[in-house]
This record gives structure tokens, sequence and C-alpha cells, in this order.
């Protein structure tokens, strides 16, 4: 584990074997819902010997509809967020979409997350790594994994060098994506982590009713791959229930699921050292 996640990662008990988990709802809803899942991951993560991250957008700026649901606001938003991490005791992310937003966001974060769409656009990765914050940029839908070392490349000339790279799908015709494998390889050869986020790669966007689709029940069939082929961490989107979130719906782990998986996720990684 890199110097800057070992950090991070200072105030839990952990496997220091173990990869490590970036988990929770798609988008802020409320103070239940984060602390429902913060309770229950932080839980499971303590008896696997997991570290973990908890993951909450403030706000959704990328939506297939206009009508569909952003945010509760950012400012209420971003003080639950840090809320729920000084009360666990977890590390906390969130993404943001514009240069503007990276100094705001860095107050309540311990790592910036970069949206795939986003992940060429350098005033917003000088902005991120200007906050000397851990940055995570997901691989554009478009972009390969040798082409990503160039944004990582514009992290690191602004003096950050807490830089992550994660998987989340390439895309394959209009409405699906898959995942290439040999991008956490080619992607850990620029010196940096690599994670897989297990649930965004099975969206299925673009769909004519406007709300992006998906398939949840390959969910354990990505993050067991991702294990087997050396990710450095998962990401995965959880909800109680995602039939009734207000946002990827299609696309979160039920949270009652996400024992059972990381179970087998850490026999797998067992395995394979």
């Amino acid at each position: 584990m890199q110097n800057f996640l070992a950090e991070l990662f200072k105030e839990q008990d952990y496997d220091k074997d173990s990869f490590f988990l970036i988990a929770g709802p798609c988008v802020v809803e409320n103070q239940v819902l984060l602390e429902t899942v913060s309770t229950k991951v932080s839980t499971l993560c303590k008896q696997l010997g997991i570290p973990f991250v908890f993951k909450g957008s403030y706000r959704k700026a990328n939506r297939t509809s206009g009508a569909s649901f952003s945010g509760i606001g950012d400012k209420e938003a971003l003080a639950l967020l840090k809320q729920t991490g000084e009360k666990f005791r977890l590390p906390v992310t969130t993404d943001i979409h514009s240069a503007e937003e990276a100094s705001k966001a860095a107050a309540y974060a311990d790592i910036l997350q970069i949206p795939a769409f986003l992940c060429r656009q350098t005033d917003l990765l000088q902005a991120a790594g200007e906050t000397e914050k851990i940055v995570n940029i997901k691989k554009g839908q478009f972009v390969s994994g040798e082409a990503m070392k160039f944004a990582v490349d514009k992290l690191r000339k602004t003096g950050n060098q807490q830089v992550m790279l994660t998987e989340r799908g390439t895309t394959f015709g209009y409405q699906d994506l898959v995942v290439d494998y040999r991008n956490i390889p080619i992607m850990q050869s620029h010196g940096v982590p690599v994670v897989v986020d297990c649930t965004h790669s099975l969206q299925q966007p673009n769909q004519s009713s406007g709300v992006t689709g998906g398939n949840p029940t390959l969910i354990s069939t990505i993050a067991k791959a991702a294990i087997a082929t050396g990710a450095d961490g998962i990401f995965i989107e959880t909800h109680p229930d995602p039939s009734n979130a207000l946002s990827d719906g299609a696309n979160m782990l039920k949270l009652d699921l996400l024992e059972d998986l990381l179970k087998q996720l850490v026999k797998i990684r067992r395995s394979v050292l």
C-alpha cells in the first residue's frame, strides 16, 4: 500500500494485505441514509480487515435528464458527508465537476473524485491537485488505460503525488459498457493504485426513458474478477433500497448483499497473494 493510503487509513485496524473499499450511496439523500450505510459497511470492514472510504456525491451534475434528482443542496450535503466521516472515523470522498468546486469540496472530503467524463479537463485536474488532497481520477469511458498517464502527469505537475485511477468500463455501442481488465496492470504501471468501480461499470447509459439503466446482478462478477486480477481497491455504490434510491438505483448493490460479497472477495485476495 502506498504511503498516502497508509496515512489515510492510519486510524483503522485492517489486514495490511487487503484491498481497500470505497463504498456508499450514489448521492447524499439524507442523514439517516448516510448513517445506515456507514454503520453497516464500517462494521463489516472491521470484521474482515478491509480499509474503508465512505463515498457520497454531494451533487449529481451528470444526469441523463434535466428532471432527474441532483442533490439536497451543496452546503447541506457536504456538511452531512463530513459529519458522517467524523462520527464513524472514516475518510470520505465525493466528486467535483469544475475547478471552482475543488477547494470547496476539499474542506469537507479527504479524497476528491474526478468523474470519468471529465478526466481530460486540465483546469479541473490542476485545481484538484492544488488542494493537496488525494485525487481519484476515473478513467473515461472513451480513454485507454495507457492514455490515463497524461491525467496522472497533470496532477503530479501541481506537486501532488497522491493520485489514484479508477477503471469503470469502456463504451460498447451506445447503451453498454465493458470492462477491460488489462487496464488494471496498465494503469498500475503509471505508479498509482488502481480501483475498479464495480457498479458504474455495469451502467447502461443513454436509455430512451431518460434514466440510466444497469445490470446489478453482475456486480459480484465484476468485483471478483477485479480482485483476482490485482486491483488495489474496489468501488461499490450501495443502498438499503436501490429501487427507491434518488440516483443510480439501477446500478447499486442492495446493502444486505454486501456482506457475502466482501467475504468472497477476501478469500479471493488471500488465494492470489
